[in-house]
């Protein structure tokens, strides 16, 4: 399928963006510099993007996060390119704070997002390796010469399988699926997870009832702060080279550890910090500990995190045998038309941005070559 030829029912795009959160805005936004053009309304223009976005609102996965998780609890969020954020009072609650932020930057970048629109499929569209991409959705087909993706992680939850699982009798949900601690009052609740959302979580649902946490490994906190300039590189270092190496990458905390933030020190003088060996089984009415006694609970918190949400590129087979994508900054090596953001190395919000940058002037690049390569 040559690049310019009409298809009826398909649209089309010099670049497909997939995903509006952070990352997927700041592409939006180098877009627009470097002269794209909406393919909503300038379809004819030389070079155009448009922007496919699950949600229905602006916000990405922060408009679903957990009431009492405030602007003073989350980690630092940095701007999006052009638009400081507002001053805001610590207490609010991100799930507003941030989706009002990110409101108010695609109102002022006039970005072309189209919503609610779930994708599919990206596919090749045919055998040439200077071909388009063909991106199925709820709303219809794209093709494009390039995707830059963006999708995140919220719709991925890790959710383990375990022995008993399906026996339990009492309530098991994923930190995803939490709204607030009233919900647990009085209950016994076995909270899963060493990651950051864990310690939040537990944190605050001890304040209402008995938790017992769960880790497979012994969580380690850090001794000191954390320096961007020093430990922030470091970290950065670590998982651009598990990225480019094709690795699987971890969660963040896997490669910086954890912090003694507030609430951890909240948690740890409420007693709540006593990690427990994972548990061998799940029975109807609680767990079997690791040394074979048993413990009675009446919830199962499975705080164990997120994966990138990719499924939608599988069709590209991009995944090597250890089930990594190898990428070089944020292109993929087996696939230089996809470039993926908030992703590895990028999945901080201030990655994010810097990602969104180093995708737009590749996919420049590319689009350069082609302009040279079909004038010759």
């Amino acid at each position: 399928m040559s690049g310019g030829e009409a298809v009826p029912g398909v649209r089309r795009a010099a670049v497909v963006v997939i995903g509006a959160g952070q990352a997927g805005l700041s592409a939006g936004h180098h877009l627009k510099r470097q002269g794209f053009a909406s393919a909503l309304t300038d379809p004819e223009a030389e070079r155009t993007f448009v922007m496919l976005d699950a949600e229905e609102r602006p916000g990405g996965a922060w408009q679903h996060r957990w009431a009492s998780l405030t602007m003073a609890t989350v980690n630092n969020i940095f701007d999006l390119p052009g638009l400081r954020q507002p001053a805001t009072d610590p207490a609010t609650p991100s799930r507003s704070a941030v989706p009002a932020y990110f409101t108010a930057f695609e109102e002022a970048e006039n970005l072309p997002i189209v919503r609610p629109v779930t994708v599919r499929s990206v596919s090749r569209a045919d055998d040439g390796p200077d071909g388009e991409l063909l991106i199925e959705t709820s709303a219809g087909p794209w093709l494009a010469r390039a995707v830059i993706n963006a999708s995140g992680t919220w719709t991925n939850p890790v959710l383990p399988d375990y022995p008993g699982q399906d026996r339990f009798l009492g309530r098991q949900l994923h930190t995803r699926d939490y709204t607030s601690l009233e919900e647990f009052a009085g209950l016994r609740v076995a909270v899963v997870g060493g990651g950051i959302s864990a310690v939040q979580q537990l944190e605050e649902i001890s304040r209402v009832a008995t938790v017992l946490w769960y880790t497979r490994r012994e969580p380690v906190f850090r001794g000191s702060g954390f320096s961007p300039e020093v430990e922030g590189r470091e970290t950065i270092e670590k998982v651009t080279a598990d990225a480019e190496a094709g690795n699987p990458t971890g969660s963040i905390v896997s490669y910086t550890q954890l912090a003694w933030t507030p609430y951890a020190l909240a948690a740890k003088a409420r007693g709540a910090l006593e990690r427990r060996p994972m548990f061998t089984a799940i029975e109807p009415y609680g767990v079997r500990e690791a040394d074979g006694s048993f413990t009675g609970v009446d919830v199962i918190l499975w705080a164990t995190g997120f994966r990138p949400a990719l499924a939608h590129l599988d069709p590209l087979g991009l995944r090597n045998e250890r089930g990594g994508i190898e990428v070089r900054g944020t292109q993929v090596v087996a696939e230089p038309r996809v470039h993926l953001i908030g992703f590895g190395p990028s999945q901080s919000t201030v990655g994010a941005n810097r990602a969104g940058r180093e995708a737009v002037t590749g996919i420049m690049r590319l689009l350069d070559r082609e302009r040279v390569a079909a004038a010759g």
